[in-house]
């Protein structure tokens, strides 16, 4: 007999933001941490901006909403960016 394995994808649990580094916990354990250069509407915003944040789903992805900022989970595994800051 085999036994039915459901498999889904990570979703955030929590997001915070460390100097320079967005990070987000995963349910599965996880901790991704990546460079704000990664997405400019987060480097350029003000630190009350990065803190206003919410899930997209159920932590599929996150968003903010005073910087129009969606960022998905499996992007930012998939090592996803926005772009790079102009110099």
């Amino acid at each position: 007999m085999s036994t039915l394995t459901i498999e889904r994808e990570p979703l955030a649990t929590d997001v915070s933001f460390s100097g320079s580094m967005l990070q987000v916990k995963l349910d599965d354990g996880r901790e991704l941490a990546v460079p704000l250069d990664w997405f400019p509407r987060l480097h350029d915003g003000s630190p009350a901006a990065r803190l206003n944040w919410r899930f997209i789903g159920h932590g599929e992805g996150i968003h903010w909403p005073d910087l129009d900022e969606d960022i998905s989970v499996l992007g930012l595994l998939a090592g996803r960016r926005r772009g790079k800051r102009a110099a």
